[in-house]
């Protein structure tokens, strides 16, 4: 039997009838497989993480069969708990796959520590703008101490304890001023006392 005249038989287009169908069915498991291997139909919702922290996001990212990567760390934000998360990608009530990495941004535990500046000796009103520009707050409760100098600075008080420039505390804090009296300084005064003391027992 020549070729052309097996093209035109019926045994090849039998062949070929099963060749097609062959390959429609390796087709169609194909498909069903990497669907099936991809995961296609499952979808799992990503929960709402903000304010949650790291304690729980594991465990809760865990029961889902989702992981997480903690991408960064933002400036401390009082509105959420320390430790916890601020941002959240996908955003919550995103449908993923099983495994999905969700990545994170987490609210530092407290506000960044940073140096209180040089503040002796300057006016009230030069080392609160300083003071402010860096990041503290003032309170309203300033001590009065002895010394010449009116409302010059004489210390800061924080949690009760003084500081002193070069001491690093976390941002935002409370500090007080200790301010000079304008007055005499006590020791000017004993000395003054003693003198004149001293001069009212002078008999001529």
């Amino acid at each position: 039997m020549s070729f052309i005249k097996f093209l035109k038989s019926k045994e090849f287009l039998n062949q070929l009838i099963l060749a097609v169908i062959a390959l429609f069915l390796f087709v169609i498991v194909a498909l069903f497989w990497l669907k099936f291997k991809t995961n296609h139909y499952q979808k799992i919702e990503v929960p709402e993480l903000a304010g949650v922290q790291m304690e729980q996001v594991e465990a809760l990212l865990s029961d889902l069969d989702l992981r997480y990567e903690v991408v960064d760390s933002t400036k401390y934000n009082p509105d959420f708990p320390g430790n916890s998360v601020i941002e959240q990608s996908p955003i919550a009530g995103s449908f993923v796959k099983e495994n999905r990495k969700i990545y994170l941004k987490l609210n530092p535990s407290t506000y960044e520590l940073i140096s209180v500046p040089e503040f002796y000796g300057k006016t009230n009103r030069q080392a609160k703008a300083l003071l402010l520009s860096v990041g503290y707050r003032i309170g309203d409760n300033p001590t009065y101490v002895d010394d010449i100098a009116l409302d010059v600075v004489r210390g800061l008080i924080y949690n009760g304890k003084e500081v002193k420039a070069g001491q690093k505390i976390p941002r935002n804090s409370k500090l007080e001023f200790i301010l000079g009296d304008g007055g005499i300084p006590r020791n000017v005064k004993d000395s003054t006392n003693l003198i004149e003391n001293n001069d009212e027992g002078i008999e001529f």
